[in-house]
């Protein structure tokens, strides 16, 4: 699919994952009489829904679960899949983001930690060859490690969306509360502003004395701070790979502290305890 030529505050896009595959991410954190499950994968959320069912059960068998898991998975995927489906077809702004990707990921005996820019108007970008990428250029040999990476990036790009989606929305908002706006005189503008004042409307006062006086006050332009996507040098090491080999002996501490902790979202692929 080819990206838009050019995505802004004025020209809103479809809902969508900003990627070339429109794949979400589902977790799966599912504990039945006494014996846990935990997986995370990628879905397309338009295949049929007979395909859930299909998987619940091979991962049963595959992974001699107890019969007590299938329809939890089944209700599970099925429910993120419907958070995913109710936001088809809204507006979500992207405009010119430029947007921090972090990694902490621990994969069997590997930890790996990474930060890197991401192009939110590249609707061509493929999060599971940038892990093929990255781990070829690592060197790592485990073959988890990479969907791992692929995950993590499409599970920070969906929330992005998800949050682009209610800028939309409030903006859309903020559009009819100026169109109001604009039916009223200047005279009636400075009653009105002088109301406000009295009981401590600031930012009103701000913003609606200058519509009165015909200039626009860009809120954006006055808060935000420029970006650049090229890196200061003492950036250099915030933003460049740290891998490292974990003993058996490290593996099981963790795994300890994860259970004095509780667990807290660490990426576990098909993992059943």
């Amino acid at each position: 699919m080819k990206s838009p030529a050019s995505a802004s505050w004025k020209a809103p896009l479809k809902f969508r994952m900003p990627t070339a595959e429109n794949l979400i991410p589902i977790r799966l954190d599912i504990e039945v009489d006494g014996q846990r499950y935990k997986d995370a994968f990628t879905w397309n959320p338009y295949d049929p829904d007979s395909e859930v069912v299909m998987f619940a059960k091979r991962t049963v068998k595959d992974l001699k679960l107890s019969p007590g898991f299938l329809p939890q998975i089944v209700q599970s995927i099925q429910s993120q899949l419907a958070t995913f489906r109710s936001y088809e077809g809204q507006d979500m702004y992207v405009g010119d983001k430029i947007i921090p990707i972090k990694l902490d990921l621990q994969v069997n005996h590997i930890v790996i930690r990474d930060q890197f820019l991401w192009d939110l108007n590249n609707f061509d970008s493929d999060p599971e060859e940038f892990a093929r990428t990255l781990c070829k250029d690592l060197g790592i040999e485990d073959p988890e490690v990479e969907p791992a990476i692929a995950f993590a990036i499409r599970e920070q790009l969906y929330e992005i969306a998800i949050q682009n989606v209610t800028t939309a929305r409030e903006n859309r908002i903020s559009k009819k509360g100026r169109r109001a706006a604009e039916h009223f005189t200047p005279r009636f503008l400075c009653c009105f502003l002088l109301i406000w004042s009295e009981i401590g409307g600031i930012f009103f006062l701000i913003r609606m004395a200058c519509k009165a006086s015909g200039a626009a006050l860009d809120l954006m332009k006055l808060f935000s701070f420029g970006s650049s996507v090229v890196r200061k040098r003492k950036e250099w090491d915030y933003y460049k790979p740290v891998l490292d080999l974990l003993s058996n002996e490290d593996i099981h501490a963790l795994e300890a502290k994860e259970e004095r902790s509780g667990w807290e979202g660490k990426l576990v692929l098909r993992e059943s305890i």
